[in-house]
């Protein structure tokens, strides 16, 4: 009968008794007589095997250096653009940019013809106030360059000089445009006639300028600024060569 104070093992302690006997019959025998030497018939469990993982190291993935350096630049590139983001919306909160607004005061109308041949001549004085809505930003115009239009038709193209404004400001601007015999669709001709036999002739001005925001030493980055306006209508009719604006100011369209 077996210790119940002996601790089992896989190996056979010292002084254990000869293991085949009658209550042990599978034991297997051993060389000496009287003690047991071969293994106890209850195995002990294998030792756990070690899987080597040629991707580790020290037991922590192994990533190579390429890996690594991409994933940084990615963290940065992510990191710019909030860092860049969170900028511009603390920027845009306390300052609130708005465009600036143009309008048309006047619109003078001079030795206007047209020939049999299609060749247009004339001479147009527009007067046209642009206003800083801002309370904080100071606004530059590099460069204005101005068209004439009768409706998608260009007539005359001028430019108009660099104009700084300051806060909650509003200036006043000229551009002159002259045709001297420059060649239109018949279409064209057509129509101006109509419209003269009616008294009047809708034109169109459009502006395009660079623009830069400042407030104090902070600069935003130069944007275009188009401006657009419509229906600027002039008394003239086919007796006369010459008309000015009907209808009072009128407003323009200004995007980015």
């Amino acid at each position: 009968m077996e210790d119940p104070s002996r601790p089992v093992t896989g190996y056979p302690a010292t002084g254990f008794p000869h293991a085949q006997s009658n209550n042990n019959p599978n034991a297997y025998p051993s060389a000496h007589p009287s003690y047991c030497t071969t293994a106890y018939p209850y195995a002990a469990p294998a030792p756990q095997a070690t899987y080597y993982n040629p991707n580790s190291y020290y037991g922590q993935p192994f990533q190579t250096p390429g890996a690594t350096f991409l994933r940084r630049i990615f963290v940065i590139i992510i990191a710019a653009f909030i860092i860049t983001g969170t900028v511009g919306f603390i920027t845009w909160v306390v300052l609130r940019p708005r465009l600036p607004e143009f309008r048309v005061d006047s619109v003078s109308l001079s030795n206007f013809n047209i020939s049999s041949s299609s060749l247009i001549s004339g001479k147009w004085d527009v007067r046209f106030t642009v206003r800083n809505p801002n309370h904080k930003i100071t606004l530059y115009y590099d460069r204005i360059e101005a068209s004439v239009y009768y409706r998608s038709e260009l007539l005359s193209e001028t430019t108009v000089p660099p104009i700084v404004q300051g806060t909650k400001n509003e200036t006043a601007a000229r551009a002159t445009f002259a045709a001297s015999s420059a060649y239109v669709e018949g279409s064209v001709v057509n129509g101006i006639n109509q419209d003269r036999a009616r008294g009047t002739v809708g034109f169109s001005v459009g502006m395009v300028t660079s623009v830069r925001f400042k407030a104090g030493e902070w600069w935003a980055r130069r944007r275009f600024l188009r401006v657009y306006c419509r229906d600027l209508t002039v008394g003239i009719t086919l007796n006369n060569s010459g008309g000015t604006l009907v209808g009072g100011p009128k407003q323009c369209g200004v995007g980015l």
